[in-house]
Parts: C-alpha cells; structure tokens; sequence
C-alpha cells in the first residue's frame, strides 16, 4: 500500500520560521467598524423608522409616548434621544468616510502600507470631527 504524499501545510498552521504572524492594523479596525455601522445603522434605524410609524398609527397618546422618549416638554433632546442621534449621526459618517476611503482603494491607489494605516485613520478622525460639526450646526439652530 502505497503512502501519502506529502502536502505542503498552511503557513497558519505551520509551527516553524515560515509561519505567519498578524498584527492588529488600523485597516482590520476600519473593516470591522464599517460592516458594524452598516448593520447597525440598518437595525437602529429599521427599528426606529417602524415605531415611528406605529405611532403615528396608533394615535396621538402612543406618539406622544414615542416623543416622551427621545425629547423634553419643550422639544429638545433628552439623554436617550442625544445619544441615539449622536451614536447614529457618527456611524453615518464613519461609514461614508470608510466608503469613500473604498472608492479611492478601488481606483488602485492607497495600498503602501504607510497610506492605508493613514486613511485608515483619517476615517475615524474625519467622522468624528463631521459629527462634532453636524451637532454644532445643529445646536445653533
């Protein structure tokens, strides 16, 4: 009976001077946060969009309710409705940016190493300066 031949191992699973070691990157951070906001900008607002809608529905007493949550008697935001708003603002922005930071890398450019650790994090400064912004725009309103 003949033997089996012998099959080069993945890197990963090799144990010897050849094996592959990762180090966590901002580009890794950038991934993980894109696919989260994503989905979580589509969970918050789906959710939100529907009890809205429910509401209004419902009648007056139940988006009465729906309003006592995220503002005050006199209209403005309380902590739960400035946090949501807050949280779901800088996702939107993050995500854009890591889109856009996307669409430069599908034009072939932004792969050295130094420039993609970069872009990577000019995302999360640039989304966290837009929603600074925004809310500052806002709030002057």
């Amino acid at each position: 009976m003949a033997s089996k031949p012998a099959r080069p191992r993945s890197p990963h699973l090799f144990s010897g001077p050849l094996q592959i070691h990762y180090r966590w990157s901002p580009a890794m951070t950038v991934s993980i946060v894109h696919r989260a906001t994503g989905t979580g900008m589509a969970t918050v607002g789906t959710l939100l969009l529907v009890w809205w809608l429910a509401a209004i529905a419902a009648g007056p007493a139940a988006y009465g309710v729906f309003l006592d949550v995220f503002t005050t008697s006199s209209g403005a935001l309380n902590v739960v409705g400035w946090v949501v708003g807050v949280l779901l603002t800088w996702a939107m922005f993050q995500h854009m940016m890591s889109g856009i930071r996307h669409l430069v890398m599908d034009t072939g450019a932004g792969f050295e190493l130094k420039l993609n650790r970069r872009l990577a994090v000019l995302t999360f400064v640039a989304s966290t300066l837009l929603t600074i912004g925004f809310w500052l725009i806002l709030g002057m309103k």
